[in-house]
C-alpha cells in the first residue's frame, strides 16, 4: 500500500521540542496554512508585500522574537528558530519581512540602544505598529560592509548623514530605520534611528527607491535609498553602538535564523517532492516507485536531517553561551547549500509542474538562491570558517 504522510522529521528531532515550543509551533503552522499559503503566490508573483498578514503576524506573539520585555515574548533559542523555520516552510518573503524588522531592526535597539531607547520604540514595533528596517550595506559595500561609506556627522543637536544604501528591505515603507554611518568625528560606525514624522513621511532627504526585477524573495520589497543631508536627533543614536564589532554582534545574533530559514525551504520542497512521487504517475505507476526517484528522495531526506540536527544543535550552544561567530556561519553555509540543493532536487522531480507557482516549489527554489546571499555569502561564511581553523584571515 502507498504510504501517503510525508514525515520531514525523520530524526524525531520535534519530539524533544517542549508543549510550549510545540504548541508555538503548531500555532505557526496553522497561521501559514490558513493566511499565507492561499494569498502569497499572487503577491509574488506581482511582486508586492501582502499587507493583509500583518494583523495575523501581530496577533501571533512572535514579533521581537528572543527579546525580553517590550511587549515581546521572549522565546528561547530553538523555539525562535522553529518560528523561521515554519514561517519559511510557507514562504520566505514573509520571513525576510519577520527578520528585517523583528531581529535587524528591534535586535539592534535592543543590543546597541539604552534602556530609554529600548522603551521608547520597542513596544510599538512588536506590536507591529510601527515597521522597522536595517540599512546597513551599501551600493559598493555588500560582503565588505565594514568599509561603509555613509557618513554622519554632528551638528548641534543632530547629525546630518549622507550617503547611499541598497538592499533594504522595508526601506521604501518603515516607520522606524537603524542606518549605520560612520561618524566624521573619529570614523568609527555609529548606529541612528530615522523616524517618519507626525505626517507620515521621511525626512527631507531620505529619498527610497524599490529595486525592481528581481527574481526570489519577490513579496519582499528592498530598497536603494539615496541620504541626502539627512537631519537625525543626536538622541536618536543608539548609544551602545561605537565601532563595526557592534554591528557585528547584530549579524552573528542574527545569521542562525537564516539557517533555520533555509531548513524551512528545505523541509517545504521535501515534502512536496515526496507528495507529488506518490501522486504522479508514469509508465502506469507512480514515479516514487522508481528507483532513481527513491534515490533522489533518500538523499534529500538526508540532507535535510543534517540541517536540522546542525540547527538544534546551534540553537543549544547559544542557550548556554558556547555559540561562537564561526560556529554560526558554518551552520549559515551548510544549510544554505543543503537547502539550495534539495529545492532544485524538488524542482526538477515535479518536470513540468515545478515550474508553476501552484506547486510551491519554484519560489521556495528562488527564494533560497537569496537566502544563500544574504546574511553572508556562501563563500564569505567559508573564509570566516577557514579563518577561525588556520589563524590567518583570507580578507582584510
Amino acid at each position: 500500500m502507498t504510504r501517503v504522510d510525508v514525515n520531514s522529521d525523520y530524526f524525531l528531532l520535534d519530539d524533544e521540542l517542549t508543549p510550549k515550543e510545540r504548541s508555538l509551533r503548531d500555532r505557526v503552522r496553522s497561521y501559514v496554512d490558513s493566511d499565507i499559503l492561499p494569498v502569497i503566490n499572487d503577491y509574488w508573483e506581482r511582486a508586492e508585500f501582502p499587507a493583509e498578514v500583518l494583523p495575523g503576524l501581530a496577533r501571533l506573539g512572535i514579533i521581537g522574537s528572543t527579546i525580553d520585555g517590550y511587549g515581546c515574548p521572549g522565546l528561547g533559542r530553538r523555539a525562535a528558530g522553529i518560528v523561521a523555520r515554519e514561517i519559511a516552510r510557507g514562504d520566505g518573503s514573509i520571513n525576510t519581512f519577520i527578520g528585517v524588522h523583528s531581529s535587524l531592526a528591534m535586535g539592534s535597539i535592543n543590543m546597541l540602544g539604552s534602556e530609554a531607547q529600548r522603551q521608547r520604540w520597542l513596544p510599538s514595533m512588536s506590536a507591529l505598529e510601527k515597521i522597522g528596517a536595517f540599512a546597513l550595506t551599501e551600493p559598493l559595500h555588500g560582503s565588505d560592509s565594514v568599509a561603509l561609506e555613509t557618513s554622519a556627522r554632528r551638528d548641534g543637536e543632530s547629525y546630518v548623514l549622507n550617503g547611499h544604501k541598497r538592499w533594504i528591505g522595508n526601506g521604501h515603507m518603515a516607520d522606524v530605520v537603524v542606518v549605520f554611518a560612520r561618524d566624521a568625528a573619529d570614523g568609527r560606525v555609529k548606529a541612528f534611528v530615522l523616524e517618519k514624522g507626525d505626517d507620515g513621511e521621511h525626512p527631507s532627504g531620505y529619498r527610497p527607491t524599490v529595486i525592481t526585477g528581481k527574481i526570489g524573495k519577490r513579496a519582499i520589497q528592498q530598497a536603494d535609498i539615496v541620504i541626502d543631508n539627512v537631519r537625525i536627533p543626536a538622541e536618536n543614536r543608539l548609544e551602545n553602538c561605537d565601532s563595526f564589532k557592534d554591528v557585528t554582534r547584530v549579524l552573528t545574533a542574527t545569521r542562525g535564523g537564516a539557517a533555520w530559514e533555509a531548513m524551512g525551504h528545505g523541509m517545504a520542497a521535501y515534502e512536496i517532492a515526496a507528495r507529488y512521487a506518490l501522486e504522479r504517475a508514469q509508465f502506469g505507476r507512480p514515479i516514487g516507485s522508481f528507483q532513481l526517484v527513491q534515490n533522489k528522495l533518500a538523499n534529500m531526506l538526508s540532507e535535510l536531517t543534517a540541517m536540522q540536527l546542525m540547527c538544534h544543535r546551534m540553537a543549544e550552544l547559544g542557550e548556554t553561551g558556547r555559540l561562537t561567530g564561526p560556529m554560526a556561519s558554518m551552520v549559515k553555509m551548510s544549510t544554505a547549500q543543503k537547502a539550495k540543493w534539495i529545492c532544485a532536487e524538488a524542482r526538477d522531480m515535479l518536470a513540468g509542474n515545478g515550474i508553476l507557482l501552484e506547486r510551491h516549489v519554484a519560489r521556495h527554489m528562488t527564494d533560497m538562491d537569496v537566502v544563500s546571499t544574504y546574511e553572508g555569502t556562501d563563500s564569505i561564511q567559508s573564509l570566516l570558517v577557514g579563518r577561525d581553523i588556520t589563524g590567518i584571515s583570507a580578507f582584510s
